[in-house]
C-alpha cells in the first residue's frame, strides 16, 4: 500500500469525486466548480456546491441550504479553505472556527476549489445575494495566483491564468480553426483572420511572477473591499501557509507523503522557485504593503504557524492541503491573529 493511501486515506475520495479531469462541473463566469449535492462520509456539498460547515450541538450549514439567519461568518479562499485533506466536514477550517476557536457567530466554508484570486471574487459577486447579515469575511489565499503566474503572458491575459486555461484555449482554437475552414470570408465578405502564431511558453523570472500575482490579488481585494463595506463586513486578507513556507525540514510522515507525490509530479520542477522561503518573504512584503494601500487587514500566517510547530508536528498531508490537527491548528491561531471569540 502506498503511504497517501495509509497514511491519508481520504485523500482518495477527494481524487475520485473532486481530482477527476472527465468529471470537472463547467460554470459559466467562474469555469468550474464542485460537485453540486455530493454526499460521502468524507465530503458533503449544497445544492450549489459550497461544502457544509459544522458547529456546535450537530449544527451544520451551507450557503445553499440549511443558512443560518445571520449574521455569520465567511471563510473564502480557494481548495485549503475548501477543506481538501480533512476526514470529514466537520475537521475543516470553517467547522473548526465555529464549533471550537471562535463559535460566537457561525461560518460559512464560501471556498472554491482550484480558483485564483478572480474566481474568487466573482464565486462571492454570484452568490451574495444569498446570504445573511455577514459581520466577518477572512479570504485564506495566495498561492493559487502566484503558481498561475507561471504560465505564459498568452494565457494569463488581463485576469489571471486559470486551472485548466490549456484546455479552454485549446478548445476555442479549435473552434476558431473550423470556421476558418468553413469559409474563407466572413459575414460582410471580409476575410477571416489568420491562425494566430505559437503562443510564448516562456516563464517569468520570479521577481516578475511576484508582481503579476501581486498586483491581481490586490486588483480583486479593491473589489472585495467595496463589497465588503456595503455589507457592513470587516475583510481580512490571510497569507496562506505552504510547507515549504513554514518550514526546511518537514515531519517524518510529511516527508513519505511528499516524496511519494513527487514521483508522480515533481513538485520542484512545476512550480520552481516561489517553493522558497525567500520567494514567500518577498511575496508577503508585496502583499502586506498592496493590502495596506487598498485598506485590508493582512496576516501572514506562515511564520506564526512556523513559530506554533514542533519538528515532529505532521500537519500536512501535501505541500498546501492540511490534515485534521492541521485544519484544527491553524483554526486556533487565525482566531488568535484576528481576535476572534
Amino acid at each position: 500500500m502506498s503511504h497517501r493511501a495509509d497514511l491519508t486515506p481520504q485523500m482518495l475520495q477527494y481524487a475520485e469525486k473532486f481530482d477527476d479531469r472527465g468529471d470537472i462541473r463547467w460554470m459559466p463566469y467562474l469555469m468550474y466548480f464542485h460537485a453540486a449535492g455530493h454526499r460521502s462520509e468524507v465530503v458533503n456539498t449544497d445544492r450549489l456546491g459550497f461544502r457544509f460547515s459544522h458547529g456546535p450541538e450537530g449544527s451544520a450549514a451551507g450557503v445553499g441550504e440549511q443558512l443560518p439567519d445571520g449574521p455569520v461568518r465567511l471563510l473564502a479562499g480557494s481548495s485549503t479553505a475548501f477543506g481538501i485533506g480533512a476526514s470529514s466536514d466537520r475537521h475543516t477550517l470553517p467547522s473548526y472556527l465555529w464549533s471550537r476557536h471562535a463559535p460566537s457567530l457561525p461560518w460559512l466554508n464560501f471556498a472554491g476549489r482550484s480558483h485564483n484570486s478572480t474566481q474568487e471574487m466573482l464565486l462571492f459577486s454570484l452568490y451574495r445575494h444569498l446570504l445573511p447579515q455577514v459581520d466577518e469575511i477572512v479570504l485564506f489565499s495566495g498561492f493559487n495566483s502566484l503558481g498561475l503566474s507561471r504560465l505564459p503572458e498568452s494565457v494569463r491575459g488581463d485576469s489571471g491564468a486559470f486551472f485548466n486555461c490549456n484546455d479552454f484555449y485549446g478548445q476555442m482554437e479549435e473552434l476558431r480553426a473550423k470556421n476558418r475552414k468553413s469559409s474563407g470570408f466572413g459575414l460582410f465578405g471580409s476575410r477571416k483572420n489568420a491562425a494566430p502564431a505559437p503562443a510564448d511558453t516562456a516563464v517569468p523570472e520570479l521577481s516578475e511572477q511576484i508582481d503579476l500575482a501581486t498586483e491581481l490579488t490586490v486588483r480583486n481585494l479593491d473589489n472585495w473591499r467595496l463589497l465588503a463595506q456595503g455589507m457592513g463586513a470587516k475583510l481580512t486578507f490571510v497569507m496562506q501557509p505552504l510547507a515549504t513556507w513554514v518550514r526546511e525540514e518537514p515531519a517524518p510522515e510529511e516527508k513519505l507523503l511528499f516524496q511519494e507525490l513527487d514521483a508522480i509530479s515533481d513538485f520542484g520542477a512545476v512550480y520552481g522557485d516561489i517553493s522558497s522561503m525567500e520567494a514567500q518573504a518577498a511575496y508577503a512584503k508585496e502583499l502586506r504593503a498592496g493590502c495596506e494601500r487598498s485598506g485590508v487587514n493582512f496576516v501572514d500566517l506562515n511564520p506564526v504557524l512556523a513559530d506554533a510547530l514542533g519538528p515532529k508536528d505532521w500537519i500536512f498531508v501535501d505541500r498546501i492541503h492540511f490534515t485534521d490537527e492541521g485544519h484544527n491548528l491553524v483554526a486556533g491561531l487565525l482566531a488568535q491573529q484576528l481576535g476572534l471569540s
